[in-house]
């Protein structure tokens, strides 16, 4: 039988590109197989799997992490997916919500994981997608329209996914960056045409590597991410590291090493504690909730301070809500926060009493935080907020219902830092765009600091942040955690719950800029609308702001 010509052209994209990366560091190149593209014209409608059972036997980007070998130990067809949140923002474990999981109103239509078909509604946005793809890619407009599939009105699928002129993709595809075909890929994957996305997949694959450079490191999770959502199996994938993830003392000594060469959880802690000294400095009796406590870290310079505070230290209680993600990544339970500070405190001499709220954010109701009319209270959320499901994932709006409730607690100061990107509510196509631009920038800014080839520092990538990309690009409705909003949007939903911006001092952004005197040149601090804005170079990555 004659082979068809789209996996005749899926060899020779093979074969050409081969020859084009001959010059490139065998090392890893000898680490990734080549997948052929086996995926029938119909596969879209043979049920879950979309790729060949050959593919299964190859090797995955992540060098451990082989996901269909761990879907029968890890398989559970109806249960939430069991999400690490051990990103660079997410130290201890995400807060997931499982109430409410049939209403879902996340736009994935066009996705195979998504089941919705494309129609003519689509044709406005896939012009804007190409205006979107002609600006990222510069003056090669050839490139892309050789490779885009516009979509018309009265055309159906099978037509979209046979509109790729094979000829012109095998003299485009040597020509692409990395960035470049990591776009591709995602798109055909958008627009449900499999046999483009499983070639380019092919080439991804020879591409990139987790001990290269940070484009190379961000590609192999990428990729990693697009196979699982091309095989529908993200959630699968996710409960399989899952299955995999190193012991409490590892990933402690993981999380170290992010905390200690990038400034981003420094960043968070140190410009909240500046803004509650702030708030809190003649008030007697302090209570500070926290919604993602993690170690406690946060509080042991603020401890210090207090205690040399002038006129003597106040009366401290700590709420620490967590939920029981965390007690893996410390080793035990919020027993341990509550120690490691009490021992602190008493050390200085402060009154100290430390609740621990095992629960997660979205359980969190007013009798759990044990309010009392004699103390002044600060709230703090750091990198926790983008966990809550909203409106597009819940009929219950877990975020902006916690943020009323904090509200009526009347807090002296909120403090709230997220990362300034934009992935809660975008389509697919356009959250993969985001994500690999945020994370271009993010794995740039760890470079700097470790040798491409220290081991730890891979590591520390696999497992406290891969799996978050992999959520953004694999996982929809509740089995995406990782919702991103801008500060514009934050602000929104703050005023919306009757909260008034904090106003900025001197005093807080000095020491946010103390702080930064240790990292590399490139990171740079603006403050904008009120708010401390962290970036790399020309990328905003994180920004902090107070309200009351």
């Amino acid at each position: 039988m004659q082979a068809s010509p789209n996996r005749q052209s899926s060899s020779v994209i093979h074969e050409m590109y081969h020859q084009s990366v001959q010059g490139m560091d065998s090392f890893y190149l000898s680490h990734f197989h080549v997948l052929e593209n086996n995926a029938s014209p119909d596969a879209s409608s043979q049920g879950n799997s979309v790729i060949s059972s050959s593919y299964k036997d190859q090797f995955f980007t992540l060098e451990s992490f082989p996901a269909t070998a761990y879907l029968s130990a890890c398989n559970s067809p109806s249960a939430v997916s069991v999400l690490s949140s051990r990103s660079p923002f997410s130290p201890q474990g995400s807060q997931t919500c499982s109430s409410d999981q049939h209403h879902s109103f996340d736009n994935t239509c066009g996705s195979p994981q998504s089941g919705c078909s494309v129609t003519d509604d689509d044709y406005e946005l896939k012009h804007k997608l190409k205006e979107l793809e002609i600006s990222l890619l510069g003056p090669e407009t050839d490139i892309v329209n050789s490779c885009y599939c516009s979509f018309r009105g009265g055309e159906n699928r099978d037509a979209s996914m046979a509109r790729w002129n094979w000829n012109q993709m095998i003299e485009t595809i040597p020509r692409l960056s990395l960035r470049d075909t990591l776009i591709r890929c995602a798109q055909a994957i958008h627009e449900a045409d499999l046999n483009a996305a499983t070639s380019f997949m092919d080439v991804l694959g020879q591409m990139v590597s987790v001990s290269g450079d940070p484009a190379q490191r961000l590609g192999a999770y990428l990729l990693e991410g697009l196979r699982a959502r091309l095989e529908r199996s993200g959630s699968a994938i996710y409960k399989a590291l899952k299955c995999e993830e190193p012991s409490s003392s590892e990933l402690m000594s993981y999380m170290s090493i992010l905390f200690q060469i990038c400034p981003y959880f420094k960043f968070a802690y140190t410009s909240a504690n500046a803004f509650i000294w702030e708030a809190m400095v003649n008030e007697p009796v302090i209570h500070i909730i926290d919604f993602q406590i993690a170690q406690g870290s946060q509080y042991i310079p603020l401890i210090e301070d207090l205690a040399s505070r002038p006129g003597g230290p106040p009366v401290l209680r700590i709420t620490g809500v967590d939920d029981s993600q965390s007690a893996h990544a410390r080793g035990g339970g919020l027993q341990i926060v509550g120690q490691k500070l009490a021992l602190l405190a008493q050390s200085k001499g402060i009154p100290f009493q430390f609740h621990a709220a095992a629960m997660s954010g979205c359980k969190v109701e007013h009798s759990d935080l044990r309010i009392r009319p004699e103390e002044a209270l600060a709230v703090n959320f750091p990198y926790a907020l983008h966990h809550m499901p909203d409106e597009s994932v819940s009929t219950q709006n877990h975020r902006d219902r916690l943020l009323r409730l904090v509200k009526s607690l009347s807090p002296k100061v909120v403090t709230i830092v997220e990362q300034e990107s934009n992935t809660n509510t975008s389509p697919f196509f356009l959250r993969f765009i985001e994500t690999l631009d945020y994370y271009t920038a993010m794995f740039e800014s760890i470079d700097v600091a470790r040798s491409r080839d220290d081991k730890q520092r891979i590591r520390a990538e696999q497992h406290c942040v891969a799996r978050d990309i992999v959520n953004m690009v694999a996982c929809e409705g509740f089995e995406r955690v990782e919702r991103h909003e801008l500060h514009g949007k934050w602000m929104m939903r703050m005023k919306m719950a009757g909260f008034t911006q904090y106003p900025m001092s001197s005093s807080v952004t000095g020491a946010v800029k103390n702080l930064l005197r240790d990292y590399n040149e490139n990171y740079r601090l603006l403050e904008a609308e009120g708010a401390l804005n962290l970036g790399w170079k020309n990328r905003a990555m994180a920004t902090s702001s107070a309200w009351r």
